[in-house]
């Protein structure tokens, strides 16, 4: 069959009309390009691994996120609490989470124990935030992380008293409803969250629950790991280390 030169370029348009239509589509429903447009949401499934006896309070992490996602001040999306443990370990001291930001100064007293838990959205598999949203604009994408479309979001505010964790904002600026979100535009390009690359003792990593070879399987074996309030069989997904158990 016989093509002339107007026909061709007119189906040449056609075609990338319908190749740019597809990839807004793609991009529209949260399949992100990825490092050269390898990334597949399917083979994926996020969550993070804190260890608390290499948790230093230094507030680095929560300085990072802060920039990194543009956090308006007086807001976080991660923190650090301190808690200090005596012999009324059912009811422990926690400092406020704005000390994370310039630090904590030294525990002096030998009959206190003194340790710091790092804090964020868990990004829960059976979210609670995720039920209760109206008009779903809380959801879990395909590799295991709990965003936000701010297109959808009402600022009902329903997904923040939901939260058991108490890991949500409402947003002054956009009036919607903000929170953590494992810095998606960084992991699905390759990279690991601003938190986990800013703490320098590596007390926080972001892990691949699907990815045989990282080493959170092992971790998870081979060491006494927690999730924080795990009666509300949330499905969480952030694992600690050596939690204490009055914080649990």
């Amino acid at each position: 069959m016989e093509i002339t030169r107007r026909q061709l370029l007119t189906r040449c348009t056609q075609l990338l009309v319908l190749t740019g239509t597809a990839a807004a589509a793609l991009e529209k429903n949260g399949e992100p390009p990825g490092p050269g447009g390898t990334y597949h949401m399917a083979d994926h499934w996020w969550g993070m691994m804190i260890d608390i006896e290499k948790c230093i309070g230094c507030g680095n992490c929560v300085r990072a996120c802060s920039k990194e996602n543009n956090v308006p001040e007086g807001y976080f999306r991660t923190w650090v609490e301190r808690y200090q443990v005596t012999e009324d370990w059912e009811h422990p001291k926690v400092d406020s989470p704005d000390g994370a930001i310039n630090g904590f100064p030294a525990n002096t007293d030998p009959n206190v124990k003194s340790f710091f838990v790092p804090k964020l959205c868990n990004h829960c598999a059976d979210s609670p935030c995720v039920q209760v949203c109206p008009v779903g604009a809380t959801f879990v994408s395909p590799d295991g992380v709990v965003l936000v479309d701010p297109d959808y979001c009402l600022g009902c505010r329903y997904c923040i008293q939901a939260c058991p964790y108490g890991c949500r904002y409402f947003h002054p600026e956009k009036h919607i409803a903000d929170k953590c979100t494992l810095c998606y535009h960084r992991i699905t390009q390759g990279l690991t969250t601003a938190c986990c690359e800013a703490c320098p003792t590596g007390a926080r990593r972001l892990c691949d629950l699907k990815d045989p070879k990282d080493p959170v399987h092992e971790f998870l074996r081979n060491n006494m790991v927690h999730v924080l309030k795990p009666q509300m069989a949330t499905g969480a997904k952030v694992y600690y280390n050596n939690l204490d158990g009055s914080v649990r």
